[in-house]
């Protein structure tokens, strides 16, 4: 066998495999590699646009819930003054109360102090014409009694 009939059988042989490599197996594997790679720069840039969004989100909340705080202590602050004007009212109302019943209690002290006077003056008028009876030593009819009584009550 001839070393150069060889080595040029090989040489087309290897020209045929490259040329066929070349036409049938190298375009899909770059078109492959470049999608791949296309995919990855998409995905890069996702994720980088995904980090601004996520810091823009950030901050949205950061303002929210900055404001959410100042709305929660607005409320607090409107509920205290409402808690303290309703106790402002209670205790007026049992200011009020309570000088109506002191009006009242006042008015039926009054009211027995005078039933007392009368009872008094019944029972003075009652000795004092006692008294007279046995000064005099009769008895007066009861009428006369009676009327002597009144006009004592009246007088005093």
């Amino acid at each position: 066998m001839n070393l150069n009939a060889t080595l040029i059988g090989q040489s087309i042989a290897f020209m045929f495999f490259v040329w066929f490599c070349m036409k049938y197996v190298w375009p899909p594997l770059t078109k492959a590699l470049s999608d791949r790679q296309q995919k990855i720069a998409d995905g890069l840039a996702a994720a980088d646009k995904a980090e601004k969004d996520l810091a823009q989100a950030n901050d949205k909340v950061a303002e929210l819930l900055k404001e959410a705080r100042a709305e929660a202590q607005g409320i607090i602050e409107s509920a205290n003054k409402r808690a303290n004007q309703i106790v402002d009212d209670a205790k007026e109302q049992a200011r009020a109360e309570g000088d109506r019943l002191k009006a009242a209690a006042a008015a039926e002290i009054e009211q027995d102090a005078n039933r007392a006077r009368e009872a008094l003056r019944t029972q003075v008028a009652s000795l004092a014409i006692a008294g007279a009876e046995r000064i005099l030593g009769e008895r007066l009819d009861e009428a006369a009694n009676s009327k002597l009584v009144d006009d004592l009550a009246a007088e005093l």
